[in-house]
């Protein structure tokens, strides 16, 4: 699959890796206070081919040794957006986390889609035990 891009080159760390590593694209360093959130262009417009999209993710080591994380997490790229690439950082962390220019902030997951066929049903026809799960939410598998 081609993906086309204009800014800096997405990489993957390692050529086994999944995502590739989204930069921030700014001119000065921004520092993040903790529990506030600022958006940080990645200097990358994609073209993403119909029957995909691409996923805005969180690094995990920015997530494990700081709390920085994406705030709108995944962020959504589908194959009709062709702005830049932004990423909302927010600080979950207790200390401030400065970002400087050309930091590794985000990665792109880029995903094959499947369409869904649905079909209405009135709810007096719809069976929610249909499965050994039925219609148990949040919790209902146990620990």
């Amino acid at each position: 699959m081609r993906i086309t891009y204009t800014g800096r080159e997405p990489r993957k760390a390692h050529d086994e890796d999944a995502a590739y590593d989204l930069t921030a694209s700014i001119n000065m360093p921004r520092t993040i206070k903790p529990m506030q959130s600022t958006t940080i262009p990645l200097g990358v417009r994609v073209m993403i081919p119909e029957g995909h999209v691409a996923l805005v993710v969180p690094r995990s080591g920015l997530a494990f040794k700081h709390g920085i994380t994406l705030l709108n997490s995944p962020g959504v790229i589908d194959p009709g957006y062709t702005g830049e690439v932004m990423a909302r950082l927010v600080n979950l962390g207790d200390r401030p986390y400065t970002v400087a220019p050309g930091d590794r902030v985000a990665q792109l997951l880029l995903v094959k889609c499947k369409q869904a066929e649905w079909e209405w049903r009135d709810g007096a026809y719809f069976d929610a035990t249909a499965s050994e799960r039925g219609d148990g939410g949040f919790g209902s598998t146990g620990r």
